[in-house]
């Protein structure tokens, strides 16, 4: 999952944007991983 964050999406430096900020914009990224890492499963079930 990091290497996803870290990689594909440039996720690599982090600048100081105050710590409430960063934290918010690292569990976005992190959930948004989870969703990109499951897309198989999820799309699976929505198949029509």
């Amino acid at each position: 999952m990091f290497a996803i964050v870290k990689r594909l999406w440039g996720f690599s430096k982090v600048r100081y944007r105050g710590l409430a900020k960063n934290a918010n914009r690292a569990f976005a990224a992190l959930a948004l991983a989870n969703i990109f890492l499951s897309r198989s499963r999820l799309m699976g079930q929505v198949r029509l």
